[in-house]
């Protein structure tokens, strides 16, 4: 085999390898397995993809705010993104509970409460030397349950952002 095509392949199988891990499934999974173990997460989740690169928006601070609250004081979190531009937990603010034990804490397995994900894009970009038209992405959703897993009224949710400095799209994930 020539080094052009080892080359070429290469990069297919490092291309494979990328999506295997977006779509967090073991390399050379078939559907005969078992389902995967989802590491410990808090019910709700983001994951960000900067597209100006194609790769994922590591390193970049993420606010969680509980709009709808019982308090005068809304309850806030924050993480940053990991090196798959990812957030699973969250980290309380000022006293806040945690996500999942406000969600446990609602009245009825239907109770809805409406949470706001603020990313801090502007100075994220420009710390890589890149001019951006939006200084924060802000995607606002209601959640309906308590978010205790395996529970009636459970269901995880998931705000994935496809981010550019000029542009950003986002939609209900899994």
């Amino acid at each position: 085999m020539d080094l052009s095509r080892q080359t070429e392949v290469g990069r297919i199988n490092n291309r494979l390898a990328l999506h295997q891990q977006h779509l967090e499934l073991p390399p050379h999974s078939t559907a005969k397995q078992s389902p995967i173990k989802m590491a410990a997460r808090d019910p709700i989740t983001c994951h960000v993809l900067n597209t100006l690169t194609g790769t994922p928006a590591a390193n970049l601070p993420v606010t969680l705010t509980q709009m709808t609250s019982s308090t005068s004081k809304p309850a806030t979190f924050q993480a940053t993104t990991n090196a798959d531009g990812r957030v699973a937990n969250w980290t309380p603010v000022g006293g806040s509970a945690s996500v999942p034990s406000i969600l446990s804490a609602l009245p009825a397995a239907d109770s809805k409460t409406n949470w706001a994900v603020r990313f801090e894009t502007g100075p994220w970009y420009e710390a890589q030397g890149i001019e951006s038209f939006w200084p924060e992405v802000e995607v606002k959703f209601t959640v309906k349950g308590r978010g205790r897993e395996g529970e009636e009224g459970w269901r995880h949710y998931h705000v994935p952002v496809l981010l550019g400095p000029w542009n950003y799209s986002t939609y209900r994930g899994s």
